[in-house]
């Protein structure tokens, strides 16, 4: 008789080709008063979880996942922390998209025509989105973001492969570095994903290594989480193309919502979107965000603004995951 040491439950979506590995095994209590000390206690005692999730040969190296917990604040409905190759994200556009979907689809919240509302707690801060209901299927999902700011302009960087680069680092969820593809006669297309991925490797290990970063508001958000290279489009219908390499070098094949959020913030800023007015981020893979500027304020002394970013997800699998006593890769493993 098989004997497991562990077995566990999941929803496998994803957003604009990027995959949403969302645990339903129920978590027993995890210590905290807010989601940034619960995610703490999650890497320190129980990152054994999110490398089953995430791992060969369970995941891959492209993997990314969420585990919902009790929410921490009054307006919110879950709390959520997101989970990739490297270790734990501040905040996940992508993700958001896709809980939202699986949520109404699935039916673990309450629906409401035309919209359901769904409040989330993420380490980054409050998060809210409204999911599209018919009475039948769950559609599109919009979420309106923390607030978005130009952290610093121009900064530029040496690199082995690529020589200098100039780029903005810029908060939309999690801090990018924004670069142009143009400064490397790269493209945002598939066949030159290598390449891309040691551009962003590259420049964000030259980044970190330059810059301190710091968020105004809340020290517990100050890592680089990967760089933004944009680009024109690769297809009809979006403002331009974008890849994010992020975590450790893993690329995401949706446009990335905290960097949709983070590339209309460094526009506006820049005086070059509109109040309102719609842009469409085109992915790697073709898939599309399209994102608003609803508001502008101050986070510290830096000019802020809210964005609201729209996309789609789709469900993949409701899956199993169980462990045998004998298995010799208990935490599975990477092979790039």
């Amino acid at each position: 008789m098989l004997s497991f040491t562990k077995t566990i439950q999941t929803i496998d979506a994803h957003t604009g080709g990027e995959p949403l590995r969302i645990l339903t095994t129920p978590m027993p209590p995890v210590p905290g008063t807010t989601i940034l000390e619960k995610r703490a206690w999650l890497k320190a005692q129980r990152d054994d979880l999110r490398q089953f999730l995430m791992n060969e040969p369970r995941g891959h190296a492209d993997m990314y996942g969420a585990y919902l917990l009790p929410p921490v604040s009054a307006g919110a409905d879950f709390g959520v922390i997101f989970i990739h190759n490297e270790g734990y994200s501040d905040m996940c556009g992508h993700g958001i998209i896709a809980l939202g979907k699986v949520l109404v689809e699935m039916g673990y919240v309450e629906r409401q025509a035309p919209l359901t509302r769904i409040g989330f707690d993420a380490p980054a801060g409050f998060i809210e989105a409204f999911v599209e209901w018919d009475g039948r299927r769950a559609g599109k999902v919009t979420f309106r973001n923390v607030p978005s700011f130009i952290y610093r302009r121009d900064v530029e960087v040496d690199t082995p492969s690529f020589g200098r680069l100039t780029g903005d680092i810029v908060f939309g969820g999690a801090f990018y570095y924004y670069i142009n593809a143009a400064q490397t006669g790269l493209r945002i297309v598939p066949e030159q994903v290598r390449s891309l991925i040691q551009l962003g490797a590259e420049s964000k290990a030259a980044v970190k290594a330059a810059v301190d970063i710091v968020h105004p508001l809340n020290p517990g958000l100050n890592e680089l989480y990967g760089t933004i290279i944009d680009g024109e489009p690769n297809r009809a219908g979006v403002d331009q193309s974008n890849v994010c390499i992020f975590a450790d070098r893993e690329v995401d094949r949706s446009p990335t919502g905290t960097g949709t959020s983070g590339r209309a913030a460094q526009l506006f800023l820049r005086g070059r979107l509109a109040l309102n007015q719609p842009y469409v981020n085109g992915s790697i893979v073709g898939s599309s965000f399209t994102v608003r500027v609803v508001d502008t304020l101050k986070v510290g002394e830096l000019d802020a603004l809210h964005t609201e970013v729209s996309g789609s997800a789709h469900i993949m699998g409701i899956n199993q995951w169980v462990l045998e006593e004998d298995d010799p890769f208990p935490a599975g493993f990477f092979l790039r």
